[in-house]
């Protein structure tokens, strides 16, 4: 979530002290490892949004893989779909059945969101504008609500 702090740990061999640099969100934070290479570093994260990071070893060309960490919020949700198949959509293309999307008030046509339910994770783009009726942010299509396992209303998770 947002503004909570995320922690990272892992294990650097051949062990001893050694500094270890945490590279995300634009910040670099440095730790030292345990004698057994052992580390552990804590991030809070700024703001909703995907963030690349990257462990490494100070003065080695030793590295992690790149890690994607999603930074969510709470945002309220329902689905749409099955009296409008076959219509046009805002941002061009026809709502089908299986057409993954979201509509939304305000983010461009196109614009990746990474929703999240009950463990379930969708990453979608933005391909119609709405919701209309209540205090909603996003409209799922019926494709998008059966992959996240979302029911007719609720509060999802998103990056946006």
């Amino acid at each position: 979530m947002a503004h909570r702090a995320v922690t990272f740990h892992g294990r650097v061999t051949p062990g001893g002290s050694r500094t270890v640099v945490l590279e995300v969100g634009g910040r670099r934070l440095r730790t030292h490892t345990r004698e057994d290479g052992a580390y552990k570093v804590r991030w809070r994260v700024p703001q909703t949004g995907v963030y690349g990071a990257r462990v490494r070893v100070d003065g080695s060309s030793v590295r992690s893989h790149r890690l994607r960490v999603n930074a969510y919020r709470p945002a309220e949700a329902s689905y749409y779909g099955p009296g409008l198949y076959g219509g046009g959509l805002a941002c061009g293309g026809t709502l089908s059945p299986g057409k993954l999307g979201v509509a939304n008030k305000t983010l461009p046509c196109g614009a990746r969101v990474t929703l999240r339910y009950h463990g379930n994770t969708v990453t979608v783009p933005v391909i119609d504008r709405g919701p209309y009726s209540g205090n909603r942010e996003y409209d799922l299509t019926s494709a998008t609500k059966a992959k996240l396992g979302f029911p007719t209303t609720g509060t999802v998770l998103t990056t946006r």
